[in-house]
């Protein structure tokens, strides 16, 4: 009874401080996701009013099921006519891009703490992946350009999937018995250990696709001929799309998170991919909207417990011992990963010099690395491997300071970047 206690109470306590940390940045004017993480370490390890492990216990269902849900209403709102028509830019940001940053960030990692390459990558491959709940609001308070605005959504939205892949490309490299590792070995059993991880990589990105794409056809074709006479109904139905694809997904050892992007982009521009008569866009539009509307509400759920918790999981020591280092690391992410990771959109010839520094200088972390900064401690424990548990600390820690330094610095600089860069 007393854990079910204190369950309840974390729960509770999760909600109000939600609600308190709308309140604060709303009046501070302030990212909400810097407001949530600030309170969770301040009510988890500063103040010890949470328990760690419990609120990481917690983490590790609520990052899944959170994730899921955020990434299959982000796929709503990403515009196929605008993805197609930036589809250059937005493309090598989410590939070349997201690697070249995966791979930097690791470098860094690796320097400033002493550690194998392979630990930095598997930071960098988490820390990839740009946060659409923190640009998308910032860009509604500053008036930004819509073609930088678009370039730069849609990249968030459609890297956080790509992050999750490359994530799980890392984790095989340090966990062999996971199921990646598995895979890859399999593969390298026909091609050099380096063409077998791209296979991996390759293979994950397209079956999901195709995949999210299939159940995306069926859902289509079941709303358009049942009759959802209650806005309840709609909503089951959606929600339980978008698990069953995660679901099949994973099943598949393809990326379950990506599976769902995709399936929400389907459903979001059903217009743009199956023959409509008048009628038929009306009532499937006025049905999207419905499921749509309840899902951003649990989106805001999702992100409330994603973040609180996230800093309740932090052991406060290990913080304090490698916040110095840490800082370094995040800086060089923002300052040197980033903008040379956006270095190859420039031979596409439709981005000036200040327009390519504005890009490269907006990539705030948020959601998806807070999601995956948990995941090498726990699949240390799940092995019981002490080097990934003791990375995996180190990596919590770190990440936690990159989403809050890109965060601070990127909101922050902002209004002055978009004076001084595009005149506006």
């Amino acid at each position: 009874m007393a854990d079910i206690d204190e369950l309840v109470f974390t729960l509770a306590l999760v909600l109000l401080l939600g609600v308190t940390s709308y309140l604060i940045s709303r009046k501070a004017k302030l990212s909400y996701i810097f407001v949530f993480i600030i309170l969770g370490l301040l009510f988890g390890p500063v103040l010890n009013v949470v328990n760690t492990d419990l609120a990481r216990k917690l983490f590790d269902y609520v990052r899944v099921f959170g994730l899921v849900i955020i990434l299959f209403t982000e796929g709503h709102n990403l515009k196929w006519y605008i993805l197609k028509k930036h589809l250059p830019t937005i493309g090598t940001l989410d590939t070349l891009g997201l690697i070249i940053t995966a791979v930097l960030a690791g470098l860094f990692f690796s320097y400033v703490f002493h550690l194998p390459f392979i630990a930095g990558f598997l930071y960098g491959a988490i820390i990839s992946a740009t946060d659409p709940a923190t640009l998308i609001p910032l860009f509604h308070q500053y008036k930004v350009r819509d073609d930088l605005r678009i370039i730069l959504e849609s990249e968030s939205i459609f890297n956080d999937p790509l992050g999750i892949v490359l994530t799980s490309l890392a984790v095989a490299f340090v966990v062999p018995q996971a199921p990646s590792a598995q895979f890859i070995e399999y593969f390298a059993q026909y091609m050099p250990l380096s063409l077998a991880a791209l296979s991996y990589f390759l293979y994950e990105v397209i079956i999901s696709i195709i995949l999210g794409v299939g159940v995306a056809i069926i859902g289509y074709l079941l709303i358009r001929h049942l009759k959802f006479e209650r806005n309840e109904e709609i909503i089951l139905f959606a929600l339980g799309l978008a698990f069953i694809g995660f679901y099949i997904g994973e099943k598949l050892m393809a990326s379950g998170y990506l599976v769902a992007t995709t399936l929400g982009i389907i459903l979001g521009n059903h217009h743009e991919f199956f023959r409509e008569t008048a009628e038929d866009e009306l009532k499937i539009r006025s049905t999207i909207d419905t499921e749509l509307h309840f899902n951003e509400v649990l989106s805001m759920f999702a992100a409330v417990f994603i973040f609180l918790l996230l800093g309740m999981s932090i052991r406060l020591d290990i913080l304090i011992t490698t916040f110095l280092p840490s800082l370094l690391v995040a800086l060089g992410v923002v300052l040197l990963a980033r903008p040379i990771a956006c270095l190859p959109i420039i031979p596409i010839g439709k981005w000036s010099f200040k327009e390519y520094l504005f890009i490269s200088l907006e990539g705030p972390r948020g959601v998806v690395p807070s999601v995956l900064a948990s995941l090498p401690l726990s699949l240390g424990i799940m092995y019981n491997n002490p080097t990934l548990i003791s990375w995996g600390e180190v990596i919590l820690s770190t990440t936690l300071v990159t989403i809050i330094v890109s965060i601070i610095l990127e909101t922050s600089w902002l209004p002055f970047l978009r004076r001084k860069l595009l005149g506006e």
